[in-house]
């Protein structure tokens, strides 16, 4: 890796989004790097199973993301195993400065860091992500059929995930620290009309209870008496809000009130040549398949702009 070199473009970030731009980058022809300082298949390698990506039935995260690897790999997409510590906008080229002080100057950059699930920041939760844990309803709902689980949250995704997983689970209590959902109104005359869902006011989630074979349980705290007690579950699923990891995006480039990058129908910011993909981008689902969609649109914008820029460059030296 030369620090002189130019790339066509750099993607920053190796999950299912990045993956598939490498993809499509490199099968229009450009010499296309992929930084990840992590394993490649970002959250996607700790999802134990996956029953909604087409022409798969079902297949543990992890296996998912070595396919993405493998495919990405067998046209020579170049892994560069480091951590980024900025994104520097410029007028020839964009710069990507690594954390060990190397500097990768491309026509294009890709934005695919992704972003993460706020947490509750309890015992046990991280140790049983993927084990009876999640943050996703759609993802892993399937999996709790005609069992007991636990929805943590009241704006609007906590009420429409636990009325969609009152259509699967034998039982759903929803647990909201205040008196009252900061979901729409709608949204609330339904929970309430559902006979499955049984609402825990002033209540919080203290811990979480596991043993050999999953989450078994939870610890809830009355936050008016400070009385604790305990609750049998199969699962849990944690909706207090998603955070994008746009720590890396450069100034300048537009952000919702929410922190999500704005983006065109391309996934190109409104700086030219920076596309951010997937849960950093401002859309409205978070799926493995719209990130990888939004890859390949990036992927084929920038193959276009920099087949554009180097024609003009061209073009110039002859004028």
């Amino acid at each position: 890796m030369s620090q002189t070199e130019i790339y066509d473009l750099i993607i920053v970030g190796g999950g299912p989004g990045g993956l598939t731009a490498g993809i499509y980058a490199r099968r229009a022809a450009l010499k296309t790097g992929l930084v990840e300082k992590g394993l490649p298949g970002g959250q996607v390698n700790i999802t134990e199973g996956v029953e909604n990506y087409p022409g798969l039935e079902s297949i543990s995260g992890f296996d998912l993301s070595q396919k993405f690897l493998q495919h990405a790999k067998s046209y020579g997409l170049e892994f560069i195993q480091q951590e980024v510590a900025a994104v520097e906008p410029g007028l020839d080229f964009h710069t990507v400065r690594l954390a060990n002080g190397d500097l990768l100057n491309s026509h294009a950059v890709i934005l695919a860091t992704g972003g993460s699930p706020r947490k509750l920041n309890v015992p046990g939760e991280m140790e049983y992500y993927g084990r009876g844990v999640s943050y996703c309803a759609t993802c892993d709902g399937f999996f709790f059929r005609e069992k007991t689980v636990v929805v943590v949250g009241g704006g609007d995704t906590a009420l429409e995930e636990a009325l969609y997983l009152a259509k699967i689970a034998r039982r759903v209590f929803l647990v909201h620290r205040r008196d009252a959902f900061r979901g729409s109104r709608i949204l609330q005359q339904r929970v309430t009309a559902e006979p499955l869902i049984e609402v825990l006011w002033n209540t919080v989630v203290t811990g979480i209870l596991a043993n050999d074979e999953g989450v078994r349980g939870v610890v809830l705290k009355d936050t008016e008496s400070g009385s604790s007690q305990e609750l049998g579950a199969d699962g849990v699923f944690i909706f207090i809000g998603f955070l994008p990891n746009n720590q890396l995006v450069p100034q300048g480039i537009k952000m919702d009130a929410d922190g999500y990058v704005i983006t065109d129908e391309k996934c190109e910011t409104n700086l030219p040549g920076i596309y951010a993909v997937g849960d950093l981008r401002q859309k409205y689902a978070k799926q493995i398949i719209t990130a990888a969609a939004d890859g390949c649109t990036a992927a084929l914008a920038a193959a276009l702009s920099v087949e554009m820029k180097k024609a003009e460059k061209m073009t110039s030296k002859f004028l």
